[in-house]
């Protein structure tokens, strides 16, 4: 969010300018870093938002590799100036990055705080999570210990997606091969076949006709089947990127997809846990880390539950209860026991780093396991549709052949 600002620098002069901030207070707290006695703060800002819209969301491998080239400078004794220095010389040849490093560097070098420049940096858009961290450890003297953390977890979590990723071609390439040899021999074979029956004038099975009949369909409309199919897709994407309502209720579904959904539950619990546990040990008060660690979720549903949990966080209460009182998807009941334990025993932090480890666990057994069924259920489902296409094709051939003995 952007806020309009005017008022005093610590020379006396009158300044104004835009910054980026997640909230008011947050907005006064950074002029106060600044050393800027406002006068006025509001809503706005078009140059900030332009800027913005510049920003592009900085990848989990380059976030994990600042964090962690970072934190080594800082816990060898290096000022953060330092670092940065050294940092923006190995990185020269990158241009985008080293232009990251540079911005920020230079805005260390005018007082301002680690925190400050990461956020008001144009280059890149970062976590909100990350920068609050980054915030709070800077003030308590752990912004060795939170970056390398943080470089962890954002190492993990793109080992987790390059896991999914590689899980994902096998299936998908026979897939495409069941589809690519159904539609060669609709297209191609049949129609040869259809000729001999044709000639013959035998009577033909409902199987042979129904399979005669797709071969017609898709050889004469095979374009206009491929352009609806890409509208379909386009239209999915559009309102799942754009419709909320459509979001939320897809992503609802796919929660009570046997075995997919509890995948989709662990991952997202799993990451809303070990984020809400970093915060936690960077010193972020329980109730803006759970606000900040509920932007996190992919899944709408769950997000939105959680952004409603975490407003009633803010008023006292506890975030299990609130879980439990707010009307919405629930989350899974090992994760609702836990976070209550945690809360009553003041352990919330260890916890969930336990919960985060155990769903991380239990996602790779379940994985295996629908990896290894979805093989030969693949093959199975090409062998079904070509046994199909050959038996129509045979059914008729077989009945020539036994009236031509009689």
């Amino acid at each position: 969010m952007q806020y309009k600002y005017k008022g005093l620098n610590a020379e006396g002069k009158k300044v104004k300018g835009v910054i980026v901030a997640g909230s008011f207070n947050e907005a006064k707290q950074i002029l106060k870093t600044q050393g800027i006695f406002y006068q006025s703060i509001e809503e706005g800002g078009g140059t900030a938002l332009l800027s913005n819209l510049k920003k592009r969301p900085m990848n989990g491998a380059l976030m994990s590799a600042f964090s962690k080239e970072l934190a080594s400078y800082i816990d060898s004794g290096m000022t953060i100036v330092t670092a940065l220095k050294l940092m923006y010389n190995q990185h020269k040849n990158e241009k985008k990055y080293a232009s990251f490093i540079e911005e920020v560097k230079k805005q260390v070098e005018e007082g301002k705080s680690l925190y400050v420049a990461l956020n008001s940096q144009s280059v890149y858009e970062l976590p909100d999570f990350f920068l609050q961290s980054i915030n709070v450890s800077g003030q308590s003297g752990k912004m060795g210990e939170v970056l390398s953390t943080m470089g962890e977890f954002f190492s993990s979590q793109g080992e987790v997606k390059k896991q999914a990723t590689n899980a994902m071609i096998y299936p998908s390439f026979i897939f495409l091969v069941a589809i690519g040899m159904t539609a060669f021999l609709i297209t191609f074979v049949v129609p040869k076949i259809t000729q001999i029956f044709a000639d013959t004038g035998q009577k033909l099975p409902g199987i042979t006709k129904f399979i005669l009949g797709m071969s017609d369909f898709f050889t004469n409309y095979w374009l206009h089947v491929l352009l609806v199919l890409i509208a379909i897709v386009a239209l999915f994407q559009f309102s799942y990127s754009k419709i909320g309502a459509f979001r939320k209720m897809i992503d609802a579904l796919l929660l009570k997809i046997p075995v997919i959904g509890n995948i989709i539950q662990n991952y997202e619990l799993g990451r809303f846990s070990y984020i809400l546990s970093l915060m936690l040990d960077s010193g972020v008060s329980y109730a803006q880390a759970v606000q900040l660690a509920s932007t996190t979720f992919n899944n709408s549903a769950l997000r939105e539950l959680f952004d409603r949990a975490s407003a009633k966080v803010v008023e006292g209460n506890k975030l299990s209860v609130a879980l439990f009182r707010t009307k919405g998807v629930k989350p899974k009941r090992n994760f609702m026991q836990s976070l209550a334990l945690g809360e009553e025993s003041s352990s919330v932090s260890s916890i969930l780093k336990s919960i985060a480890r155990l769903y991380n666990e239990e996602n790779k057994d379940k994985i295996k396991v629908l990896l290894s069924l979805m093989e030969p259920f693949m093959m199975l489902f090409i062998g079904a549709i070509v046994g199909t296409i050959v038996l129509a094709m045979l059914l008729p051939i077989f009945s020539m052949s036994l009236g031509a003995q009689h």
